[in-house]
């Protein structure tokens, strides 16, 4: 390979880097075809997910805003992009554009409990163990895994029944292994192969399910007032 030569791959990734001007119009309508693409399946994506889980969303709002009304805190987890969105689901819960602080915490968060948990014991116990130690009955928690089948979510679902848990969970494709679970209470299912797709409409149901958890305290809070 000659200095002027790109690297492997690169020309496969980043074709207009490589372009000649004749070529660069046809790159940027391949670009924008493409995004278009992208944004139309999300949008499908989303109002699929909506007609199919807008009253589970509802339902399940509800069971969590009767939880934090009797003083339940909400416990999140997932792996690599799922953690990030599970601290955001704690970050929009704890502070909300709108309504109440309420108590959420991400398990993801203590990166000393985490690597003590992997590596003295088992990484697939990072979540249960911790839900063991902090959660109890009227506490919620609520696991994300683009694939269904992440074993340390699998496992804290579980263990946050055998605690008297509120147990929630968003997967993709055909729900994987938290599909079979017996112990969730409610799982909201992407029906999609792409991760991306998956994430994005995730972080829709997650948002969606807070706003309705706000509405459905406010509604508790209201009917305590008139009795």
């Amino acid at each position: 390979m000659t200095g002027s030569e790109p690297p492997e791959g690169m020309r496969e990734l980043y074709p207009f880097l490589y372009s000649g001007e004749s070529e660069i119009e046809a790159v940027l309508a391949e670009v924008g075809r493409s995004t278009a693409e992208k944004a139309n399946e999300i949008v499908a994506l989303r109002q699929e997910v909506a007609e199919r889980s807008g009253v589970l969303l509802a339902e399940c709002a509800e069971a969590m805003a009767k939880r934090f009304a009797m003083g339940g805190r909400l416990f999140t987890f997932g792996n690599g992009g799922s953690s990030t969105d599970a601290q955001e689901v704690a970050e929009a819960f704890s502070y909300p554009p709108r309504g109440r602080s309420l108590p959420a915490l991400c398990l993801t968060n203590d990166v000393a409990v985490l690597t003590a948990l992997s590596n003295d014991v088992s990484f697939e116990v990072t979540f249960a163990r911790q839900l063991a130690a902090l959660g109890g009955t009227g506490d919620i928690a609520l696991g994300l895994s683009t694939s269904g089948g992440s074993p340390n979510v699998v496992r804290a679902i579980e263990e946050a029944a055998r605690r008297g848990m509120l147990t929630i969970a968003l997967a993709g494709y055909q729900g994987g292994e938290l599909a079979e679970l017996a112990a969730l209470d409610y799982l909201f299912v992407i029906p999609s192969s792409s991760v991306h797709r998956i994430q994005e409409a995730q972080t829709t149901v997650y948002h969606v399910l807070g706003e309705l958890t706000q509405i459905a305290l406010g509604a508790l809070s209201s009917q305590e007032t008139t009795t």
